[in-house]
């Protein structure tokens, strides 16, 4: 694709998005904006949940057994079309482990995409599709986040499509991965009724140790104060080296227990619940 091209797409794909937003999804968005249960508060004398994805899953065989022998309800978030995403994922679900379809989305850096993805040209019915196909390929799976996305995940639209899709299944929910601070995705999800959460803490946007030992602690902090955190690592070297040194000991020397996504997801839920009926009139 020339680079002339590529921009091209780029300026049809923002100008479609901001039809969308006038033909009243804006009011919709600052609406739901409005409406988010602001964050929970820890619960005096209860100890701290967090709960941890890892993403990128179904490349590597020999990784991704290193990941499901890491103690405790470590979620794994598999790639649809990633040469080890089934035999992984069976594993996964044999180890008690949750299985999440981690499914690409268009990047604004125009970042090379994994097949099975969703973009911005896509129809509704393409857009649907796709995730299906994408679904199929993930066995025992429970919910999804996206992967890249930082374009996809603003569009008001297309994240409405996203949830008509995930509302349609009763059985998932959405984790938003948040790779961009500018993600509606988790708002859609609110005001559609769909069991999700976001992404508090990226364990490994720098992959060194020092920064990886950083991010841990940030985590732990914020559900000390918080009363849970969510994060999301990579089976990178220095991720997996804490997470295999910390989980063992992570209550009796963090004070923390670990806990599965789907726990904190229906917490949420019940706060989207309550938050929500307390805005009916």
């Amino acid at each position: 694709m020339t680079g002339r091209l590529a921009r091209r797409r780029h300026r049809l794909g923002w100008s479609r998005g901001a039809l969308l937003l006038a033909c009243g999804l804006f009011p919709l968005l600052s609406r739901t904006a409005a409406l988010l249960p602001p964050p929970p508060i820890a619960q005096s004398g209860a100890m701290p949940e967090i709960a941890l994805i890892i993403d990128d899953m179904g490349s590597r065989l020999d990784v991704g057994r290193q990941v499901l022998r890491l103690p405790g309800p470590v979620a794994c978030a598999y790639l649809p079309f990633a040469p080890h995403t089934p035999a992984l994922a069976r594993l996964a679900h044999d180890r008690n482990k949750e299985v999440l379809l981690h499914l690409p989305m268009q990047s604004m850096e125009g970042a090379a995409m994994d097949v099975g993805g969703v973009t911005l040209d896509m129809t509704e019915q393409q857009l649907t599709r796709t995730l299906k196909a994408a679904l199929a390929r993930v066995p025992h799976v429970v919910g999804l986040n996206n992967h890249q996305g930082s374009l996809l995940t603003r569009h008001p639209g297309h994240m409405l499509w996203l949830m008509r899709a995930l509302r349609a299944d009763r059985r998932l929910y959405f984790v938003d991965s948040r790779t961009t601070k500018y993600t509606v995705a988790r708002q859609i999800a609110y005001e559609n009724r769909v069991p999700s959460i976001s992404r508090d803490v990226f364990l490994d946007a720098d992959p060194l140790p020092a920064a990886v030992e950083r991010e841990f602690k940030r985590l732990l902090d914020l559900a000390r104060r918080n009363g849970s955190a969510v994060a999301i690592g990579h089976p990178q070297p220095a991720t997996l080296a804490l997470l295999a040194r910390e989980l063992p000991r992570l209550s009796s020397r963090h004070g923390a227990k670990l806990v599965p996504v789907a726990r904190l997801v229906q917490r949420q839920q019940e706060r989207d619940s309550l938050w929500r009926a307390s805005w009916s009139p």
